[in-house]
């Protein structure tokens, strides 16, 4: 019997190419190339499955120019890069890769809200310029993270890590928004309170954002939620682009409305908003929450058992649309 053929768009771990070239004709692309959507659907109109990461979009005109395609399998927790309604209609089963990358991903979470309180990458920028010839007092004062009021918008299993992190490590009152509350023992163990998202925007002192790209969250943080917010709070996003409005945030950080900012993601990214590149007050670092090698075999090992688990048994690990199972087996 003929192989399935799978497509991996991108470069991935060559130990989990010779995992799915065990199982299927692969189509690989180790090269990295940059391929346009149009040479993307050219290289999916006669495979099986497709390996993605969030940078590649299944719409319906690419599900329609590939009647074979029966699995999309996204090496990331996001998946805005799919239209599930579509892929559904289509009968193209979609998954991700949640859970593996939660605690590093929150890792990466205090590691901005730290760099940034604390103006760590201002301070290296200005050393390394050579300009450091004596101590002052105040001598890059940032803001303290210990003790502080840690607000959280989206409280999924990052939200929680990153709340675990705050109230345990570094003694922090947490409270958080979100579109359901947590049931009590939850917030008990993270220590967290539910608020209202104007109280949470008025109270943080360091506000971060973990909240799941939709329609609805477009641009959930504009300049009349900065506007709310201390003129001595840091902002933090690690979710995803576009549920900031980089333009409004560059020009509350330009006018010292509000005191820091760490970005690991952008609107139209890896385009960054050339305001944000001359901005002292800002970290910026290039969508690398989940970038430990660790955790970045483990998206792609469950990105594979997605593709195997679906294609050979009808069984993938993390599916988003099961319903496509269910018409499969009627």
């Amino acid at each position: 019997m003929d192989k399935q053929r799978i497509l991996i768009s991108r470069a991935i771990f060559p130990e989990v190419i010779d995992k799915l070239a065990a199982h299927f004709e692969i189509e690989g692309n180790q090269a990295d190339e940059p391929w346009s959507q149009d040479e993307f659907v050219r290289r999916l109109a006669n495979k099986h499955g497709v390996f993605t990461t969030s940078s590649e979009r299944i719409d319906s005109a690419l599900l329609g120019a590939c009647p074979d395609l029966k699995i999309c399998a996204n090496m990331a927790v996001g998946y805005n890069n799919f239209d599930v309604p579509a892929m559904t209609s289509a009968k193209v089963l979609g998954t991700n890769a949640p859970g593996v990358l939660t605690e590093t991903t929150a890792d990466f979470g205090f590691t901005l809200l730290m760099a940034a309180a604390r103006r760590v990458s201002e301070s290296e920028h200005w050393l390394r310029a050579g300009k450091w010839n004596r101590w002052r007092y105040d001598l890059f004062a940032g803001s303290d993270v210990h003790g502080s009021t840690l607000a959280i918008l989206g409280m999924g299993r990052i939200g929680r890590g990153i709340a675990r992190r705050g109230a345990h490590g570094f003694g922090m009152r947490v409270i958080y928004h979100n579109r359901s509350r947590l049931d009590s023992t939850t917030e008990a163990e993270c220590k967290a309170s539910y608020v209202s998202k104007e109280e949470l925007l008025r109270t943080a002192d360091h506000l971060v954002l973990v909240l799941p790209y939709t329609s609805e969250s477009h641009h959930a943080i504009g300049a009349a939620e900065l506007a709310l917010m201390k003129p001595s709070a840091t902002l933090i996003n690690i979710a995803r682009g576009g549920i900031v409005d980089d333009a409004a945030l560059a020009h509350a950080l330009r006018e010292k409305r509000l005191a820091a900012a760490g970005l690991d993601v952008f609107e139209g990214e890896p385009k960054v908003h050339p305001e944000l590149l001359t901005l002292p007050n800002v970290v910026l670092t290039p969508h690398i929450a989940s970038a430990s090698v660790p955790t970045r075999m483990a998206m792609a090992h469950l990105a594979a058992d997605n593709l195997i688990g679906y294609l050979l048994h009808g069984k993938p690990v993390t599916p988003l649309n099961p319903e496509v199972m269910e018409w499969k087996k009627s």
